[in-house]
């Protein structure tokens, strides 16, 4: 029986639905309509409450049934309201009258969807609905353009996605999420049975234009696929932390998708070849590279290294090209990094950093936009902040925490690079109060300079 058929086990299972939005009060107002009336006419200032004793206008109960009819809410309005609703809680929703029914099959509220799969929802589904996800793709799979996967921990919940995206046949979808909420559950899966899956949606949908894959069992075959089918639209692909993927599987996607844009790949991945492919005169120019530095075996001190040569190839082909990279690497681990100039943009170190990769950025990292120190140990920075300052001229946003930095260094530092600042966070216990200023004078003399009101960050104590 199809969804909207108004079947008693839905129309029961519907009195128990509610949403954040207050609509199980709604639903409780369809159904009580008479206390409901008195209700409203007392709360609402726009309608006038009759007399006691007389009978309320023709014109007044026309009214307070308009309020109350929420089966007769215009089209649109049903579906912005919908388009907030799991797929649980729409199918739900579908059986409360035709009105929401046909709503539920308006082909807009089929364009843009996640299936937010967790062991709830896969239990649900298969006790209930079994087939609710076929009726689904069967009628709206041409309307799915934009589709991501939210799964939890779960390894049923990836494989319920994957049993999805093996059913996306007669499909035109143009983005492409593989989501992990928590630890990467796709990657606890046959690896067989999510290739697969995904294979059947690169064959298919012939205009993917971005694709968001981190923490999956993808490989250098399924990408190949990928290309074949999809080289002319591709626009963006992510897909940090896919361990079955090569630096030759990430090149062919670079030599054959001449449209690329965007590349979110792990740094073992990165090769000169990569870079020179991305800077082919044929290749459009890329805005965003974020790379992801951490280490593939543990113990790994070692990294490969990346020639100046190639990264100005890059730049000089695409001068506006973010280059973002991610470091969680302990201080042993990053001997490598920074002794050239890399032209990265946005830096974001997850783990301790020390003070002798802190000096080199100021020396080799001029395009440098944004910095993030989540931890630098009890070692006082104060000469490598303003060697940052002095050098790093597009410098617009910093954040420190976890590190020391004099109250007097820090509005040096401010000082050099004043109004350009539009993001600073720092958190309050990084200030070490010296002989010129306190902790109380500091945020004084750093709106100063910044020409706003700023304060430095505190920790909550709730």
């Amino acid at each position: 029986m199809d969804i909207g058929e108004y079947p008693m086990a839905a129309v029961t299972a519907f009195r128990s639905f509610t949403v954040n939005c207050n609509l199980g009060a709604f639903f409780r107002m369809k159904r009580n309509r008479l206390p409901c009336m008195n209700e409203v006419l007392q709360s609402s200032p726009a309608v006038k409450q009759p007399k006691l004793g007389c009978c309320p206008s023709l014109s007044q109960t026309h009214m307070c049934a308009a309020l109350l009819d929420w089966g007769n809410l215009p089209h649109h309005v049903v579906l912005r309201v919908f388009q907030y609703l799991p797929l649980i809680d729409r199918a739900r929703a579908s059986s409360v009258c035709r009105r929401w029914n046909e709503v539920f099959h308006i082909p807009d509220l089929w364009r843009k969807f996640e299936f937010e799969l967790n062991q709830s929802a896969t239990s649900y589904f298969n006790s209930t609905h079994p087939d609710l996800i076929q009726q689904i793709i069967k009628k709206h799979a041409a309307h799915l353009q934009y589709v991501s996967f939210k799964v939890d921990s779960s390894t049923e919940s990836a494989e319920a996605a994957c049993d999805i995206l093996s059913q996306l046949v007669n499909c035109s979808i143009q983005t492409l999420g593989l989501i992990s909420t928590a630890k990467p559950s796709f990657m606890n899966m046959s690896k067989s049975h999510f290739v697969s899956a995904l294979t059947v949606l690169f064959v298919n949908s012939k205009s993917l234009s971005s694709i968001k894959i981190e923490d999956t069992p993808v490989d250098d075959p399924s990408l190949s696929i990928l290309v074949a089918n999809n080289s002319d639209t591709l626009r963006r692909l992510k897909m940090s932390s896919c361990p079955h993927v090569s630096s030759d599987g990430i090149l062919c996607v670079a030599d054959h998708c001449q449209g690329l844009r965007e590349l979110a790949l792990n740094y073992y991945m990165l090769s000169d070849e990569l870079l020179l492919a991305l800077s082919n005169e044929t290749h459009a120019n890329l805005e965003h590279l974020r790379i992801d530095v951490v280490s593939e075996n543990p113990g790994q001190i070692e990294f490969h290294s990346v020639k100046r040569q190639s990264w100005d190839a890059l730049t000089k082909h695409s001068p506006g090209v973010n280059v973002v990279m991610y470091f969680f690497l302990y201080e042993e681990e990053m001997e490598t990094f920074f002794k050239e100039e890399p032209p990265v943009t946005h830096l974001y170190f997850g783990r301790s950093v020390s003070k002798e990769i802190l000096g080199r950025l100021g020396l080799n990292c001029p395009r440098l936009i944004e910095l993030v120190v989540c931890a630098n140990g009890l070692q006082v920075i104060d000469n490598e902040l303003i060697c940052i300052a002095e050098h790093c001229k597009n410098l617009t946003a910093l954040g420190l925490s976890e590190c020391e930095v004099s109250c007097s260094a820090f509005i040096e530092f401010v000082r050099l690079c004043r109004r350009k600042l539009t993001h600073l966070s720092i958190m309050e216990e990084v200030l070490i109060p010296d002989d010129v200023y306190s902790l109380d004078e500091i945020h004084t003399e750093v709106s100063k300079y910044l020409g706003r009101i700023w304060f430095p960050d505190v920790m909550p104590l709730w």
